[in-house]
């Protein structure tokens, strides 16, 4: 039996330690908070992130790392993306050398500009053939509930990505593989900045044609940067794409749409802030998005824009108005 670790039990980390457990794969559940992992323990609920699910018996969780870790042939990363780099220095001399590292995280490293897998690359001193990427349509509250969904498991090398998909096929949770990572993630970090823009004009009362518009020209934007650094352009027509940017831009489970939506209905950034028990990653990440974008010199205006927002002080009225003066052009063209 394949014997794996999760990092990080939030409600995502939380809900893929179920499919693995469920897919017949010995999983270990990583809880920085003794208190919550001795909850875990107890109940078979996180009374933090999923209260309403009952988890395996069998799914163990822990908050000593060196424990969860030993013997993992799986390692699966779930914290938030940009604390994701100061987790794995502290974590990194615990990694077994022989596993493969899997991120189940979707963002851009401020400063950096570096993707996940990259990060992991760099911190845990490994080649990225040892480093998968789980993304797609993945709202974490349908999965723990054991609801039909699919996702891409992303390696470099497809016998890695076949190995880490069989760990994770439980039925309900179907996994396909992909070897553009760059494109898999790329979509699964640009698809969060366009979930706040969406949710935006929806808590301004705008409908379903200015909401597929922006989901629409989003993919656009997406599409744009992932061909200026190479990745396929397949892949934004996929579950990593098109899948994920839908189902994170219209759902109500979407943490993204949902802190976009406050700020449309008049909340001050604080204010959505303060309510927001689990990380919005666009809101961080919108910033390094475009500080890559800029670096390729591609247009992202509606990433711009919700940084502008969230980092800069416009109001959510102004970047309406600044979107919708923006020039006509060819629906084609590379900088609409």
């Amino acid at each position: 039996m394949t014997r794996a670790a999760v990092l990080g039990a939030g409600s995502w980390g939380t809900a893929f330690a179920q499919v693995l457990v469920d897919a017949g794969t010995e999983t270990t559940l990583w809880a920085r908070r003794p208190e919550l992992a001795a909850a875990i323990r107890a109940t078979h609920r996180n009374p933090d992130y999923l209260p309403d699910i009952a988890l395996p018996p069998t799914l163990q969780a822990t908050s000593d790392a060196e424990e969860a870790l030993s013997g993992a042939e799986i390692v699966v990363v779930a914290v938030p993306s940009q604390t994701a780099r100061d987790n794995l220095v502290n974590l990194a001399s615990l990694l077994p050398r022989d596993a493969v590292l899997v991120s189940l995280m979707k963002g851009v490293e401020l400063g950096t500009t570096k993707r996940m897998s990259e990060v992991i690359c760099e911190v845990a001193d490994r080649p990225s053939n040892e480093v998968a990427v789980i993304t797609g349509p993945n709202l974490a509250k349908e999965i723990a509930a054991r609801q039909p969904a699919a996702a891409v498991v992303a390696c470099t090398d497809l016998q890695v990505a076949e190995m880490v998909q069989r760990a994770c096929n439980s039925g309900y949770f179907r996994p396909y593989t992909n070897h553009d990572v760059l494109g898999c993630e790329l979509g699964g970090a640009v698809k969060n900045v366009i979930a706040l823009a969406v949710g935006i004009a929806a808590g301004l009362g705008f409908g379903d044609n200015a909401q597929a518009s922006l989901i629409t020209r989003g993919l656009a934007e997406m599409s744009r940067l992932g061909a200026s650094l190479g990745a396929d352009p397949l892949t934004f027509a996929g579950l990593a794409g098109v899948g994920d940017l839908v189902a994170t831009c219209m759902s109500p489970l979407s943490r993204n749409r949902t802190f976009g939506e406050n700020l449309g209905r008049g909340m001050t950034l604080a204010e959505v802030v303060a309510i927001t028990r689990q990380t919005a990653e666009g809101v961080k990440s919108c910033r390094s998005i475009l500080d890559l974008a800029s670096k390729y010199d591609v247009a992202v205006p509606i990433t711009e824009h919700v940084a502008m927002v969230v980092h800069d002080g416009m109001t959510v009225q102004e970047m309406l108005t600044s979107l919708l003066s923006r020039d006509p052009k060819h629906e084609r063209d590379d900088d609409v």
